[in-house]
């Protein structure tokens, strides 16, 4: 068992340590396995100690795990200076540098080059630690302290980027331990659209699942307006409280939302329930009985007084922030930032663009002014799953709604039916916009369906300008081109919109300066 990990002072803002025992063999081939976890392409490791310590042992270790074979010979490469193994995620490089004289030398064995996109392993840095990269993870063994020669001292020291991933690791362990899962293997999974935000899956030796999350504090973005930088005013989670408190929330009301086994905070690390991952479409779209769930489900939600403040833990309580007109203009002003000039191809005028903002204004002054519910904001079916061993509206499970706002009941509802990745035909999109007032009008005869319809147009048309925008941004700023495919979708949803007589003004805006997306009449618009 991997013993007493405790997280020591930094030295300074880049750099943190770790100090953990290893009392027999066991002890080092599981520890071995969590280094062998967090390692990346790229990466660093050097090993450091006296003759006998353990390093080429540790490092024998390593190599077998990232090479995913246990019986790989791996001899010392003492004499041949360095050895490169095949793995499945990038090559391995394990060099023992105790017969160099300096940095220099490496220069001859190729190292960058060999180095690159390897994970690398070396024995004695210090013979060449001129030549090595800052940004590195050093583990220097020591014999433990009345050990007999048996046991192992190991710190571990993260300098740059390594020294939060130690932190995060450090905190890892002890939050599977504490919880029961530190026999559980880690598998990656596919990333969304978020920066900061990733997904594990934990696999236990008895088949038993569990995800992590990992959501460190969102790092303070620069100041875009007013002395406040995009994330705050467009109303964006900066902390994981956010989705413990909602998650609590929603939980306390009946509805599917991840049980939490454990969390840490300030780590940014939540152990939640899996809920699977049978989706509520399939590869002809949506499943209309599975919507129809999703969409019974906002009904019943938007129809409770919900509270405005939820609990995250003792003596810290999470304030729902207000979907207010300053992050619903930010956030359609992302369409002119990143849409129109990297999808369409035309720069606006500040005048252009001032009429746009004062149109928008205009137009979302009526949903401004009317009761506001928890919105969830990212309530499609990329975050949806089918639960069914479940009843009624709790085999609908709910993820990613870390973001929630108090705002209008119809942008979820819109978020759902005018699906960014999912095709929604007009014709299921009436009827299930027909079943949600319904069930609102049943549980409240005074549920106006008429304002109910002009919010939805409005709220559908302003996260579909938005979606332009991020989908244009993800592909511009942070390198994932695949969002571009849905582009002709949210533009016919937009087109779609637009023709409410709630967006009237609007539409001729985007007639005028956008006519490639808002075609003449006698064109049809993009396919979906």
């Amino acid at each position: 068992m991997v013993n007493g990990p405790a997280l020591m002072p930094e030295q300074d803002l880049l750099q943190a340590a770790w100090i953990v025992t290893l009392p027999d063999h066991e002890a080092t081939e599981r520890f071995a396995r969590i280094l062998a976890e967090e390692l990346k392409p790229g990466d660093l490791v050097t090993l450091s100690g006296g003759l006998g310590a353990g390093k080429t042992t540790l490092a024998r270790a390593l190599v077998r795990l990232l090479a995913g074979d246990p019986e790989l010979e791996v001899p010392s490469p003492t004499f041949t200076l360095m050895q490169v193994y095949d793995g499945p995620r990038s090559p391995i490089v394990h060099a023992d540098f105790y017969r160099l004289s300096g940095g220099y030398e490496l220069v001859e064995l190729g190292w960058d080059e060999v180095t690159e996109n390897a994970i690398s392993l070396v024995e004695w840095p210090e013979r060449a630690e001129d030549a090595l990269k800052p940004e590195h993870l050093d583990i220097r063994l020591d014999f433990a302290p009345g050990g007999q020669s048996k046991g192992r001292l190991v710190m571990l020291t993260g300098t740059g980027a390594f020294a939060s991933r130690l932190q995060r690791m450090k905190a890892y362990r002890n939050l599977v331990e504490r919880c029961g899962w530190g026999d559980a293997s880690r598998q990656p999974m596919t990333a969304d659209a978020s920066v900061i935000r990733s997904y594990e899956r934990l696999v236990k030796p008895d088949g038993s699942t569990a995800l992590l999350m990992i959501s460190p504090p969102r790092p303070v973005g620069p100041a875009v307006r007013r002395g406040k930088p995009y994330t705050t005013i467009a109303k964006l989670a900066e902390t994981v409280n956010a989705f413990v408190a909602m998650d609590k929330g929603l939980r306390a009301l009946g509805f599917s939302a991840p049980y939490i086994y454990g969390e840490d905070l300030e780590a940014g690390l939540l152990l939640i329930e899996d809920l699977g991952a049978e989706p509520v479409t399939d590869e002809n779209g949506p499943i209309p009985d599975r919507y129809a769930e999703a969409t019974r489900l906002l009904a019943q939600l938007h129809g409770q007084t919900l509270p405005q403040v939820l609990p995250v833990a003792e003596g810290i309580d999470h304030p729902i922030p207000a979907y207010d007109l300053e992050a619903l203009l930010i956030e359609v002003e992302l369409l002119l930032d990143w849409y129109v000039p990297h999808i369409i191809g035309t720069q606006l005028s500040g005048s252009v663009r001032a009429e746009f903002v004062n149109l928008w204004t205009e137009t979302l002054g009526e949903v401004l002014s009317a009761p506001v519910t928890w919105t969830l904001r990212d309530y499609h079916s990329p975050n949806l799953i089918w639960l069914p061993k479940r009843e009624g509206l709790q085999r609908v499970g709910m993820i990613d709604f870390q973001d929630a706002v108090l705002g209008s009941p119809a942008y979820d509802v819109a978020s759902l039916l005018q699906d960014a990745r999912v095709t929604v035909p007009p014709e299921l999109e009436l009827k299930l916009i027909g079943l949600y007032a319904r069930d609102r009008k049943a549980a409240d005869p005074s549920f106006d369906v008429s304002a109910f319809a002009r919010a939805y147009a409005i709220m559908a048309g302003q996260r579909a300008t938005k979606i332009l925008g991020i989908f244009a941004r993800l592909d511009r700023r942070d390198g994932k081109p695949h969002y571009l495919k849905h582009l002709p979708r949210i533009e016919s949803y937009l087109i779609r919109n637009l023709a409410h007589p709630a967006l009237g003004k609007l539409k001729g805006w985007y007639e005028t300066h956008l006519p490639r997306l808002i075609p003449p009449v006698d064109e049809p618009p993009p396919e979906s």
